[in-house]
């Protein structure tokens, strides 16, 4: 019965992540746009979901952000309709195979940061100071993950299947992006999107997953464990 209440419960929390995700993609919530360059905060509903489900959730969500980004090249974003025009199989990769796969080693580093906290209880037998603290930085430190992997697997495709088009390099200049070389790309890029997106990932995820946890809508397991080792302490 239990096992089935838990079910139902994670369902509805994917469910819920899946809605939030989507309201995202299709409202100003989910983008911050500034002139060709799409600034996305889609990757923290990805964290949320790796964090309370784990990585198959997490490749999950990033899979529908991806088809969303992907749906955005027919027209809507200016960046994407230039890599789908240039290469439409090597943007899909960009879009849909490249988020499901950072969402799913933002489910490992959550995964990580579970299991360090699971050992911590075990060690000490009850919640102090020092497991809060992994559990808050963990989020934290999970959601940046999440927009770092982002980032990195977005520009890796990017680098592999883009850089040798002239038509690309070309339209970047006339946008005022730098082409010298890969790394005056990659860090045109990643200054007025990645960072952003990491400052932002990290602090609303570890704000979100730290309130969800208190109200027993995480983690519910790690907070048993804790209250049945300190009712066998006091016994």
């Amino acid at each position: 019965m239990k096992k089935q209440t838990q079910r139902t419960k994670s369902i509805a929390l994917m469910g819920m992540l899946c809605a939030l995700l989507l309201l995202m993609a299709y409202t100003p919530l989910g983008y911050l746009r500034t002139g060709s360059v799409s600034i996305s905060f889609l990757m923290i509903p990805v964290a949320l979901g790796a964090i309370a489900l784990g990585p198959v959730a997490g490749a999950t969500l990033g899979t529908i952000f991806g088809v969303t980004s992907f749906a955005q090249c027919f027209g809507s974003d200016a960046f994407g309709s230039l890599l789908l025009d240039i290469n439409p199989f090597a943007t899909f990769l960009m879009c849909i195979v490249a988020r499901a796969l950072a969402g799913f080693f933002t489910g490992l580093v959550a995964s990580f940061f579970k299991n360090l906290r699971r050992k911590s209880i075990e060690k000490n037998g009850s919640v102090n100071g020092k497991q809060t603290a992994i559990g808050i930085s963990g989020y934290a430190v999970t959601g940046l993950c999440a927009a770092v992997f982002n980032t990195l697997l977005f520009m890796s495709t990017l680098i592999i299947f883009f850089w040798g088009s002239t038509t690309f390099i070309d339209t970047m200049n006339e946008w005022g992006i730098a082409t010298s070389s890969i790394f005056a790309l990659f860090a045109a890029i990643v200054t007025t999107n990645g960072i952003l997106e990491a400052v932002a990932a990290f602090f609303i995820t570890g704000a979100i997953a730290s309130a969800l946890y208190k109200a027993g809508l995480i983690d519910q397991d790690l907070s048993k464990k804790s209250e049945k080792m300190s009712k066998s302490s006091e016994d």
